[in-house]
């Protein structure tokens, strides 16, 4: 704990709703747009985020504190806690000597009562809980090197050259960062064609995202039987690649990075989340199912959030599944947009039964390992279509990497 004769800064926070007011601070009067960023890390924008009576340390607004009572009007079961005392990954040299209010916690449901004021609900990561994204310590942005809209780009994968456009939002301003989406296009399709197409353009505009749109080889993604003829293409290491490349010209939030895209694309959004888990937080593929494990083996580093959208009358890849010849001529088996469903939930660790589909046609396996999803929205009658993106960005923005 840190010496009592340490200043105590004020703070004024709602966790629920309602504005609290620590005992001493009964005079500073209410404080708005930043009174919900208790234990929320705002890395280098923290200081300017704050507010009034907020104090900005080790990335996080909270309060220092002495002793343990000064945190009881900020969340139920919030403690007074040296800084040096942290984990590793949760310590700051800011602040080595200091003490703050924070709240501890062993799983997920310790942080409920902090409610979910940023619209996402607050994880356990380092022993603390933390908005998601946030690993509680201050990270520095690049100096960004993209300008706001389209940017088209180049990054070497081996000994190609590969093509990519990335666009910045108007709200971005290199303060903060920002999660990064790569959307990808269909068999013969163009980086071009897809921006115009998926929606996520517009979303990311209104959202406050970074999104990308990678150029497959002969306009196909080669994520295993099918479905080009570019056999020898590692496109995996492309989007590894693209990802680095964006965080090291923007302030991409690397915790938050999501892969999406329809048909062909869409297998490439899954081909990454059963190779990249490491990197992509989670999926939201159209159009598109998994094949079977002798044909394409999945098994992802870690749990990753999915949702699908699929039409039952997609003709280029039957909801149903079954035996099939891809556009390359090679024989492959889908297992169809339910048994792809299945496969997830198996490869999360689901438990429990899905939920009943809603009036988006989506039905969602909710407990699954480390706090993922697994949704298969279903269009009846629908055909090859990208599915909607609000809904896509909905749940992958409510997930992180660990």
């Amino acid at each position: 704990m840190r010496p009592s004769g340490v200043a105590t800064a004020c703070l004024v926070v709602s966790v629920t709703g309602a504005v609290l007011l620590a005992p001493a601070c009964k005079g500073v009067g209410p404080q708005t747009g930043s009174e919900t960023n208790f234990l929320t890390s705002f890395l280098t924008s923290c200081d300017a985020s704050c507010g009034d009576g907020l104090a900005c340390i080790c990335g996080v607004c909270t309060r220092a504190c002495s002793v343990a009572d000064e945190c009881s009007g900020l969340a139920s079961g919030a403690e007074c806690v040296a800084a040096a005392e942290r984990p590793t990954e949760a310590a700051c040299a800011a602040a080595e000597s200091a003490a703050f209010c924070d709240l501890s916690c062993s799983d997920d449901a310790a942080c409920a009562p902090l409610g979910e004021p940023s619209g996402a609900p607050f994880r356990c990561q380092g022993g603390f809980c933390r908005a998601p994204g946030d690993g509680g310590t201050a990270t520095a942005c690049p100096v960004t090197t993209l300008a706001p809209g389209d940017n088209e780009r180049t990054v070497a994968v081996g000994d190609a050259t590969r093509s990519y456009v990335v666009r910045l939002p108007a709200s971005y301003t290199g303060a903060s960062s920002m999660p990064l989406v790569l959307d990808f296009h269909t068999l013969g399709g163009t980086s071009a064609a897809e921006a115009e197409a998926s929606g996520y353009r517009e979303l990311a505009e209104s959202e406050g995202f970074i999104v990308a749109w990678p150029q497959g080889i002969d306009g196909a993604w080669n994520i295993g039987p099918c479905c080009t003829t570019s056999r020898d293409v590692d496109d995996v290491a492309f989007a590894r690649a693209l990802v680095q490349q964006v965080q090291a010209e923007a302030c991409v939030d690397v915790k938050r990075v999501y892969a999406v895209g329809v048909a062909n694309g869409g297998g490439m959004a899954y081909h990454l989340a059963c190779n990249a888990a490491d990197v992509f937080a989670g999926v939201a593929p159209g159009a598109f199912d998994l094949l079977a494990e002798s044909e394409q083996p999945c098994q992802p580093v870690r749990p990753i959030a999915e949702i699908s959208f699929r039409g039952t009358a997609d003709v280029l890849v039957p909801y149903e599944g079954g035996a099939q010849q891809a556009p390359n001529g090679a024989n492959i088996t889908f297992l169809g947009a339910v048994g792809t469903f299945e496969r997830w939930a198996e490869l999360n660790r689901c438990t429990g039964t899905p939920s009943a589909a809603d009036s988006n046609g989506c039905s969602t396996y909710s407990s699954c390992a480390s706090g993922v999803e697994v949704t298969l929205c279903t269009a009846q009658g629908g055909g090859t279509a990208w599915g909607s993106p609000e809904i896509g960005w909905a749940t992958l923005k409510r997930h992180s990497l660990p």
